[in-house]
């Protein structure tokens, strides 16, 4: 009797001990509290402003600011007796630039609640480390698509042509949707067609018609040029976190082709511009300088088919957003002078 009694007090104070420990005696994991993080896990620090702006990708920049600069040198080309209208290329600055900082915070928003990030081996993203809340990561990226939607309103309203703010509705609704949303295309396969029509022959296009209302043989060989060499870094990014997005479950290009067929699309994309600038070498005397753009562009390419980490993505990232910029920047002044 008296050992039933031991054995039977010795139960009811291990069943106090789990209790009082919160899920472990459920699952046998420790845990602060219920449902809460472990009290052995690393505490996460905020996000700081040097974050925020890391978030930001600035190195995608370029993407935003060389068919605009197209455009515009198209535009002068066009109309050269009217001289620059630099309040309208401005304003489409504004446009491509809202556009590009906020569908990267989306999809930083966006791939972090799903847990897409939780794989990735790039640089952190904010959501995904937990250093910010998806709501203030959201509440950016809808600051940013303001910014560009008013951008937008003002540069049709200047020009007259009202027609383009459903147009640029549509800009900011393909941006969100890339990777937001219930079925985002970014995930089968379709970020490239994105990126392709509406940072290349949208922004170019879109560019050059408000500020002369046409757009000109040379303005869209311009768009289809740029538009190629966005492709060309959405790619070798979705190449770097390949198998972690096919871990995932985000069907990038990259994932649906392999990374074979992957690396050799990059070369295509980066190279064919240059391909296309022939065409305008022979009208316009500077563009032959615009070649030396390769100098970044050969470097990528060769990275992109021979590298095997993460660190040399992202260089051959940098490397093609800089091809980028000289191409635009540098076909541009070619175009207006």
């Amino acid at each position: 009797m008296a050992n039933r009694g031991n054995r039977t007090r010795t139960r009811a104070s291990s069943g106090r001990t789990n209790t009082g420990s919160g899920s472990t005696a459920r699952s046998g994991r420790p845990s602060g509290r219920p449902g809460g993080r472990p009290p052995t896990a690393p505490a996460i620090r905020p996000a700081t402003a040097k974050d925020w702006i890391g978030g930001a990708r600035l190195r995608t920049l370029p993407l935003a600011i060389a068919p605009v600069a197209l455009g515009t040198g198209a535009a002068f080309l066009y109309n050269n007796d009217d001289g620059w209208h630099w309040v309208r290329a401005l304003l489409c600055l504004a446009v491509a630039v809202g556009l590009q900082i906020g569908v990267n915070y989306a999809n930083d928003y966006s791939d972090g609640i799903r847990g897409t990030d939780s794989h990735r081996v790039g640089p952190s993203r904010l959501t995904g480390s937990g250093a910010a809340k998806p709501r203030q990561v959201l509440a950016v990226a809808l600051v940013f698509f303001a910014v560009a939607g008013l951008a937008g309103v003002a540069v049709s309203v200047i020009s007259g042509f009202l027609w383009l703010i459903a147009v640029g509705a549509v800009c900011v609704v393909a941006a969100y949707f890339y990777t937001g949303g219930k079925h985002p295309y970014g995930y089968y396969a379709l970020g490239e067609v994105f990126v392709f029509i509406f940072f290349g022959l949208v922004a170019t296009a879109g560019t050059m018609f408000v500020q002369v209302g046409t757009v000109s043989a040379e303005a869209w060989g311009a768009a289809v040029a740029i538009g190629l060499l966005s492709c060309a870094v959405l790619m070798v990014n979705n190449i770097r976190d390949l198998k972690q997005d096919r871990v995932a479950g985000k069907r990038t290009l990259a994932v649906r082709v392999g990374d074979r067929a992957a690396r050799t699309l990059f070369a295509v994309f980066a190279l064919v511009p240059f391909g296309i600038l022939g065409l305008y070498a022979p009208v316009f005397p500077l563009a032959i300088y615009v070649y030396f753009a390769l100098l970044a562009g050969l470097p990528a390419v060769i990275i992109t088919l021979t590298g095997k980490s993460a660190s040399e993505f992202v260089l051959a990232l940098k490397l093609t957003s800089l091809t980028a910029l000289l191409f635009g920047v540098g076909l541009a002044a070619a175009l207006a002078f």
